[in-house]
């Protein structure tokens, strides 16, 4: 019987994924903010009618790694575009309707 001679490869990352971490979190407003030894992103909900948004999530990485990111997305939007078309992109405020999420309430 032949004997397993594979070593692992030592640049190999594992990766663990927790469940929570896993269903994510909805976000439809980025800030980015930056010093010189790193890039601040604040990922935000913004709900119609409220006038407070709420920060969900907030990742702090380096300038070399914010260059990483930034291929990165490049690269998956020209692929999601080559698969499913333009996406399409206005300078415009996004609208929500007044009822988003649910029937109108009365004080």
């Amino acid at each position: 019987m032949a004997e397993n001679t594979h070593t692992p490869d030592p640049n190999q990352i594992n990766i663990e994924l927790s469940e929570e971490i896993a269903e994510g979190v909805y976000s439809n407003l980025a800030m980015i903010a930056h010093s010189n030894s790193e890039f601040v992103i604040d990922f935000i909900r913004l709900m119609p009618g409220v006038p407070k948004a709420k920060v969900k999530s907030r990742v702090v990485i380096t300038p070399e790694h914010a260059k990483r990111l930034l291929a990165a997305l490049k690269d998956n939007i020209n692929k999601y575009e080559a698969s499913f078309g333009p996406i399409k992109q206005t300078n415009e405020v996004p609208q929500f309707p007044m009822n988003f999420g649910g029937t109108m309430g009365e004080a």
